[in-house]
């Protein structure tokens, strides 16, 4: 028998379309329906909704307003930020430094310049999955072009230090990129501030709609364009404007930023008790990310003796939508790259759950996952060898 109630823990994988997100993008695919390149008055409806959500995305990111590039998405906004710039700057340099714990968006865009003749340095991570400023600066050769560290981690919500990496970055006068994907709405972001030349974002982390984000790039940076065609986004970026997506990313990084500590203090909260309570109710597991400087709604959490793949199976049988922290869910068996990069052994780290709350979750969806998910693992381990040879009651190696 199913489910009789629906609760999602997975909103860093994508979040619903807000209300007020959905409105606002609705005329847009009936009335003001007009392509913004074509000058008569129903497209000049169309020009003006993406001035104004250029207006709403720049001030949420402390920009101006034609710094503001919108894309299909977070992907595409990190591989024109990297492959953009290098090429872009291949006569100055080959080298571009990033991280052993970034998005496949950047790890996978970095493994293609390889193969066209760059070098790409990967820094390591502390067991919270912090990038050492000091470790960067040594990285530092005189053929760097780019950094790129995201600003959240997107598996275990660990908040990297940016405005530093920043201001040694622009000290060697080398250009910073960080994925901000899972950052907006979450910190409070001043790109001038933080020395951050180009950042990336996606609609669909922070109550938008999917196939829209954006990518801003500071005035003066040296960038090759990803899409050749027609001279939209100021020919910097072909094809036709996605119209109401763009409407919908705007209002939606509105809402995000209009108070972020306020939003962060429900979220938390409810966050902190299910870490606490997980930790106290079920033996050998593990908190995974930094305890403090991490993502509001985010727990990573490790379970000696267990694999994710199948506690995500009981868990959607219970009605709770979540995560593995392995990549097993999406067809390979490899443990998570973030997980293995902080040092969690190979065996543990395929015993990881991601569980990240947001606007839709309750006390009373923490409730609820305290009292399954231990029963859910309790089940797991009793039809574990390993368990029964190696389990202790007792304990918490948080």
């Amino acid at each position: 028998m199913g489910a009789q109630r629906t609760i999602y823990m997975d909103h860093s994988a994508t979040t619903y379309v807000k209300p007020e997100v959905l409105e606002a993008m609705i005329p847009y695919f009936t009335e003001h329906f007009g392509n913004p390149s074509s000058i008569y008055g129903i497209a000049r409806y169309s020009k003006k909704a993406i001035d104004t959500a250029r207006v709403q995305t720049a001030k949420a990111l402390g920009a101006d307003p034609d710094e503001i590039y919108f894309t299909s998405g977070g992907s595409e906004s990190d591989n024109w930020a990297i492959k953009g710039v290098a090429l872009a700057n291949r006569k100055r340099g080959n080298h571009i430094i990033t991280t052993q714990v970034e998005h496949h968006a950047v790890l996978q865009t970095c493994r293609f310049l390889k193969k066209e003749g760059f070098e790409v340095t990967y820094l390591p991570v502390d067991q919270y999955g912090l990038v050492d400023p000091v470790d960067l600066e040594k990285a530092i050769t005189d053929k760097t072009i780019l950094i790129s560290v995201m600003y959240a981690n997107n598996e275990i919500g660990t908040i990297e230090p940016i405005a530093e990496l920043g201001a040694i970055a622009r000290k060697h006068k080398v250009y910073f990129h960080t994925d901000a994907v899972q950052a907006i709405g979450n910190v409070s972001i001043d790109v001038k501030g933080q020395n951050i030349d180009l950042l990336s974002l996606s609609a669909h982390k922070f109550y938008g709609p999917k196939g829209v984000g954006a990518l801003y790039i500071r005035k003066g940076v040296r960038i090759e364009n990803l899409i050749h065609g027609g001279g939209q986004e100021r020919k910097r970026r072909a094809g036709t404007e996605n119209i109401a997506g763009i409407v919908g990313l705007g209002k939606a990084i509105e809402l995000a930023t209009a108070d972020i500590p306020g939003h962060n203090a429900t979220i938390k909260a409810m966050r902190d008790r299910l870490i606490k309570g997980v930790l106290e109710k079920i033996p050998n597991s593990r908190l995974n990310g930094h305890p403090e400087k991490r993502l509001p709604g985010n727990f990573n959490v490790s379970f000696e003796f267990i694999e994710g793949e199948s506690m995500l199976l009981w868990l959607d049988d219970e009605g709770i939508c979540a995560s593995t922290g392995s990549a097993c869910t999406s067809g390979s068996l490899e443990p998570s790259h973030v997980l293995l990069a902080t040092g969690l052994p190979v065996e543990i780290s395929h015993g990881s759950l991601r569980l990240t709350l947001g606007d839709v979750n309750t006390e009373g969806d923490v409730d609820f996952v305290l009292e399954v998910l231990p029963k859910v693992v309790k089940k797991l381990r009793d039809m574990s060898p390993l368990y029964q040879k190696n389990g202790k009651e007792g304990g918490c190696n948080v």
